[in-house]
């Protein structure tokens, strides 16, 4: 069984492919000199159990930012005449950067994509064309969400396989918002997650979320990283606990959730604010097995001396069913690295890339 990575950098799209779990071979980049900040993969109708469709967002600085699609993996590439993502006329704004591109893993067809400016977009065409999500675009709320340092954008969507209405979004630094109406109305969802740095730490909404994660099917429980948090949620984002117990900080942007084992996740904590650096410069993992009761340090094969970070979408786990999952991230210093035992030891994928901004994988049947 083979697995290939989609890594998206601050110049082009790599990709890396392996079938022991130790040995990777990167390939030729694509879109050199275009930012890569999101890959997605999403099932068509129309071809079942067909390779998936490879979506990547990224942006010029000549020609601005676009989306393309790959039947093939990568070997090929489609772009939708006019863009895929375009707002409204009547909306004055325009898009400045693709920041999330989510397939449904049980609807065929349906695509979510998080962008900035803030807004949220719906593609039923396997992410040939995207609707602007009016209900959250209009939202009275969405003048005081603020940019994070890199900009403002919906981060996190997260979909209910049992409930095609319900959907949750996070964005910086605005929090968790959820629909139960597909879109049409939408409900700050932050209880319990504080935002010290607001004269209110305990407000409606305004935290800066950094990302979420869906523990395994069924459960009902979510794990989000924000700037200063670690949390879990046990039921479905309504209320929060902190879970930052036992690690060496509560500051980072990772959240990886194992997909068929339930309370086992994974974050890689940095020194808060401007610091953002690997705690004494050692670049680690953290698995907890127990939805976050207690962690454990993974280090086997990270380096020391590592004065580098991890973003949000530079990191990805993908589910190989009866097999560990692959564990993946890149850094800020253009280093991949692999695990295929669940985080206890960690290969080098990649070395001296450019900025990696995001991360995505799929097994090749």
């Amino acid at each position: 069984m083979a697995t290939r990575l989609f890594i998206g950098t601050r110049k082009g799209l790599f990709t890396a492919e392996c079938t022991d779990g130790t040995d990777w071979k990167v390939g030729e980049p694509e879109f050199l000199m275009r930012e890569v900040p999101a890959i997605g993969l999403a099932r068509r109708v129309d071809l079942g159990p067909a390779p998936p469709r490879l979506l990547v967002g990224f942006r010029s600085e000549h020609w601005g930012p676009t989306l393309v699609r790959s039947e093939d993996l990568g070997a090929t590439w489609e772009e939708t005449p006019q863009g895929s993502i375009v707002f409204p006329q009547e909306s004055g704004a325009a898009l400045a950067r693709i920041w999330q591109l989510q397939g449904d893993p049980v609807r065929p067809g349906r695509v979510w994509a998080g962008c900035e400016p803030t807004s949220l977009w719906r593609s039923d065409d396997a992410g040939e064309t995207f609707t602007l999500v009016k209900g959250l675009w209009d939202h009275p709320h969405r003048p005081h969400w603020a940019p994070g340092f890199g900009g403002a954008a919906v981060h996190t969507i997260v979909t209910d396989p049992d409930d095609d209405a319900h959907v949750i979004v996070a964005m910086s630094t605005g929090g968790v918002y959820v629909t139960h109406d597909a879109g049409q109305t939408w409900t700050p969802s932050n209880t319990g997650i504080t935002a010290y740095f607001l004269p209110d730490p305990n407000p409606e909404y305004g935290q800066c979320v950094h990302k979420v994660a869906v523990d395994a099917v069924g459960t009902g429980t979510l794990y989000a990283q924000n700037h200063h948090g670690v949390y879990r949620s046990d039921d479905g984002g309504g209320t929060w606990t902190s879970i930052a117990g036992g690690l060496p900080s509560d500051f980072g942007f990772v959240m990886l959730a194992h997909p068929g084992t339930p309370g086992t996740a994974w974050v890689v904590p940095l020194e808060a604010d401007a610091r953002r650096v690997p705690p004494a410069g050692r670049l680690r993992m953290h698995r907890t097995r127990d939805g976050g009761q207690s962690w454990r340090e993974l280090g086997g094969g990270l380096p020391e001396g590592s004065w580098t970070s991890v973003l949000r979408d530079a990191a990805c786990v993908v589910d190989r069913g009866e097999e560990p999952p692959v564990l993946a991230f890149g850094t800020r210093d253009g280093a991949v690295y692999a695990s295929s035992d669940e985080g206890d030891t960690m290969v080098e994928v990649a070395l001296h890339l450019p900025d990696v901004l995001c991360v995505r994988g799929v097994v090749l049947e």
